[in-house]
């Protein structure tokens, strides 16, 4: 009776271990992830800004599932310049405006240029220059997208002739940028001290989307 009795109690005990088991994923972990922006004159060197971004992290996620799942229509394709990201008050003082990145329909506050960047597309006219690279070290838990996006000496057409400009409002004078999904949906967003295209020069911009793999996170359900 006894043997009985301690039979019991582990199978009873070895159920309850499974439905534990069946609530907890196998592995306990997360994705991370985060992007850097470097603008810089490839001629001269100049750099003009080296920092990190802001995620949309509803669109990216969003975007990464119908990519995983091979559906068409959210891998990343434009990087799109405004001007509307600061504003100047009436000291001359430049303030800088948060990331748009709250709601699914966030967009740049101004664009006014938008350059496609998949070297795989028709549409892209210079795929050596404006292009994608999957950049990943074996061992590593992230994978890095560099995105390579470079405006050449005539373009935008319109611009200015010498990078001079005393209005901050103006047309090419950047102040923000963003990568932009074939959906039409903003994946992140960077504000800057404004930065002026003009014929006089050559502006590219090397972005960095990291994506990575994180442990010890708690468990789901």
């Amino acid at each position: 009776m006894i043997t009985d009795k301690i039979n019991t109690d582990m199978e009873t005990k070895m159920e309850e271990n499974q439905v534990t088991e069946q609530k907890t994923p196998n592995e306990q972990s997360g994705m991370h992830i985060r992007g850097h922006i470097k603008i810089f004159d490839p001629e001269s060197g100049e750099v003009f800004h080296d920092k990190p971004n802001a995620i949309h992290y509803e669109n990216i996620s969003e975007a990464l599932a119908y990519s995983l799942a091979n559906k068409t229509g959210n891998v990343i394709t434009n990087m799109a310049f405004g001007n509307g990201g600061t504003s100047i008050d009436p000291t001359g003082v430049i303030n800088y405006l948060p990331t748009n990145t709250n709601s699914q329909n966030s967009t740049l506050y101004n664009q006014t240029f938008s350059k496609n960047i998949d070297d795989t597309s028709v549409d892209n006219l210079d795929p050596t220059y404006n292009k994608m690279e999957i950049r990943h070290i074996p061992g590593q838990i992230y994978t890095d997208i560099l995105v390579t996006c470079l405006l050449d000496y005539g373009e935008p057409s319109g611009q200015a002739a010498f990078d001079n400009s005393q209005n901050l409002d103006s047309t090419y004078v950047f102040d923000e940028l963003g990568l932009f999904s074939a959906a039409g949906k903003m994946l992140t967003h960077v504000v800057f001290h404004p930065v002026q295209k003009a014929l006089n020069r050559k502006i590219q911009i090397d972005y960095t989307v990291r994506i990575q793999a994180l442990t010890n996170l708690t468990a789901i359900g």
